[in-house]
């Protein structure tokens, strides 16, 4: 294909004349381009067609985290906006999230401001995140997933971040399908990480194309890949295979500073896991297990009920389909932080549920661990008859539930002096709480920091460890998690409910004095 050096020496020129650094050791000061970056610009704007347009329309970059794609997504939203020979730019800044979105503006509007002739030239409005060129007549807008609609735009360029992030294809239909018409090279610039496998997103199909072009299986003269992606089988300790896949090593971070992060990590699955997916692109598995067992048995220790009583506390309640265990949990802030746990099974199948289970229900039922309730369901009036017993010991300020199945006994709740958390006055509050990722993600991720910092002691509860070693974490695309019911192997009511109770011991940790680890029983 012919090389126009010119064309891509016009894009090096720009930044490196009016563009600076944002952030770290370098803010303020003009852009260097590093390796990989000058490579790109190299090949997409310098790559040409006989006419002497940009051969390239798409070019997928999959990059490592920290190796200066947003940098570069700023400098290039300007670039297009003002400088690219285009009257009438549409500049569109694309992702999930208007936040994420906003994360590439921001670079671009620091840019602008640590610029004098970009100051003069470029107006801000940063109410609607535009940056507009009078002198064109165009502009760069931000947009995301949750924005207004984007039929009827015309983009010149589109800077696409975090592609892996995107909820469904709409956003990226109408950006891409059919928007070149009236523009003579149109840029679609796609910066992202790896993120959760499914093939049915997005970024699977545009990243499996990318693959395509570039072992030549397919052949798309209009799409550039930019790939820094190890092998899903490689050796993850290997630092040959960080230096591959790290294009910015030794430019914008040294090696030490993946070497940290490794040894921090490498004993917890799930952050090997992150870690593969952040600093390899490997891409992640949509679940894994949440706690190694081996951590889990580490945190033991005994605790005497009687030592609680009037102390403070906050509740959660899992209660049960007919096959669940119903789950009772109360966590008291304190040094360390203690938590009762009260698990609940039908008495009149146990022996059916032991034979089908293969898991020991009458031996925990014998040792107190379980408390069988009348019938072949369990009883949601016999727990909170014993909910109201507990009441009468320990100063339960909060009772967390999930919303899901919990209708029946909410006028018992409130019978027992609970109230809504709306309602300020109550001295007992009701907290409903969902089980998706925005309610679970947080509590759940601090549950596991107190577990791996041996700052919980179970009591050897046998129960909350089988529940535990059961616990699936599910990941999202933002890196959210939450315990995946329908991937865990088995019960995992008394784990639900713990973080839930830890959600709210950490929401009122500023007013609770020396709360620092857990013990269970």
């Amino acid at each position: 294909m012919p090389y126009d050096k010119k064309k891509a020496q016009r894009v090096i020129d720009f930044i490196s004349r009016y563009c600076t650094h944002t952030a770290g050791v370098w803010a303020g000061q003009p852009f260097q381009l590093i390796d990989w970056q000058l490579d790109f610009i190299h090949k997409f704007y310098g790559t040409v067609k006989e006419d002497g347009t940009r051969q390239y329309r798409f070019c997928y970059i999959e990059i490592p985290k920290k190796n200066g794609k947003t940098e570069i997504g700023g400098a290039l939203a300007l670039y297009h906006t003002c400088n690219d020979g285009e009257n009438g730019a549409e500049v569109y800044g694309a992702a999930a999230e208007r936040e994420q979105a906003g994360l590439v503006y921001k670079a671009a509007e620091t840019m602008r401001n640590n610029s004098k002739t970009l100051t003069s030239r470029l107006t801000v409005l940063n109410s609607r995140k535009r940056i507009i060129d009078p002198m064109t007549n165009s502009y760069y807008q931000v947009l995301s997933s949750e924005a207004f609609s984007k039929h009827g735009l015309n983009p010149s360029a589109i800077i696409f971040d975090e592609l892996h992030a995107q909820p469904n294809h709409e956003l990226w239909d109408v950006l891409t399908s059919g928007t070149d018409y009236a523009r003579s090279q149109q840029a679609i610039i796609v910066l992202t990480t790896a993120g959760v496998f499914d093939p049915e997103s997005i970024w699977w199909k545009v990243r499996s194309h990318a693959i395509k072009v570039r072992d030549g299986i397919v052949e798309d003269p209009a799409f550039l890949p930019i790939l820094y992606i190890a092998d899903k089988d490689a050796d993850v300790s290997d630092e040959e295979v960080w230096k591959k896949n790290n294009p910015a090593l030794n430019q914008i971070f040294t090696i030490d500073k993946i070497r940290a992060d490794y040894e921090r990590i490498k004993d917890d699955p799930i952050e090997v896991n992150n870690f593969k997916r952040f600093r390899l692109n490997i891409p992640a598995a949509s679940v894994s297990q949440w706690i190694m067992p081996d951590k889990w048995d580490k945190c033991s220790g005994t605790i005497n009920e009687d030592d609680l009583k009037d102390r403070p506390c906050y509740a959660a309640l899992d209660l049960s389909s007919t096959l669940d265990l119903t789950a009772l949990v109360y966590v008291f802030p304190g040094d360390p932080h203690q938590v009762v746990c009260r698990f609940f099974i039908p008495e009149d199948n146990i022996r059916e549920r032991v034979m089908r289970d293969r898991v020991p229900y009458d031996i925990w039922v014998e040792q107190g661990w379980i408390i069988p309730t009348p019938g072949n369901a369990v009883d949601h009036t016999f727990v909170c008859d014993l909910l109201m017993k507990d009441l009468e010991k320990f100063d339960i300020r909060e009772l967390a539930f999930d919303r899901w199945g919990s209708a029946g006994v909410i006028g018992q709740l409130q019978d027992m002096g609970f109230e809504d958390e709306k309602k300020a006055y109550g001295e007992r509050h009701l907290i409903a709480f969902g089980q998706g990722y925005a309610s679970m993600s947080a509590p759940m991720k601090d549950l596991k920091r107190l577990i791996y910092e041996g700052a919980i002691n179970h009591g050897d509860n046998p129960v909350l460890r089988w529940c535990a070693n059961n616990v699936y974490a599910e990941v999202n695309a933002v890196d959210q998690i939450k315990p995946n019911k329908g991937k865990s192997t088995d019960r995992i009511d008394g784990i639900v409910a713990l973080i839930m109770a830890i959600d709210r011991v950490m929401r009122h940790e500023e007013t609770d004095e020396d709360a620092i680890g857990i013990t269970v029983i």
